[in-house]
């Protein structure tokens, strides 16, 4: 048996998305998304993801001024949680829709933007039944 070679990549440790207003950012995040808030920094804030770190800060140069990957949150019921973030005032682009009928699940997906613009995504796997 092989020892794990200390230079592979073992997860994701931290997302950053762009943020230009922090503070109304941070109320997206915290009070409509419902991620844990951990801390701020002058110009930066950080949340929990599920165990991924979340920094919000506004880009440090032209070559990082631009929206953010579209990042896929879970959720156990994806219509629940739409209409969550839809009574919260999430812009939510279209309803949640089935991607792919897999042979032991359905996967479903929901897409949204955040207060800066940033597209992001619900998904959820309901086995099949």
């Amino acid at each position: 048996m092989s020892s794990p070679d200390s230079s592979e990549v073992t997860g994701i440790g931290q997302i950053a998305v762009t943020a230009y207003d922090l503070s109304r950012a941070v109320r997206f995040y915290r009070d409509t998304l419902g991620l844990p808030f951990l801390f701020e920094a002058p110009k930066l804030a950080f949340f929990d993801a599920g165990g991924v770190r979340l920094m919000l800060s506004p880009p440090e140069g032209a070559e990082h001024d631009h929206p953010a990957s579209v990042i896929y949150y879970r959720v156990s019921d994806i219509q629940a949680a739409t209409a969550r973030l839809t009574q919260k005032g999430a812009e939510c682009v279209g309803e949640p829709h089935l991607i792919a009928k897999l042979p032991d699940h359905d996967l479903w997906m929901a897409f949204f933007r955040d207060t800066e613009g940033n597209t992001l995504a619900l998904m959820s796997e309901l086995r099949a039944g």
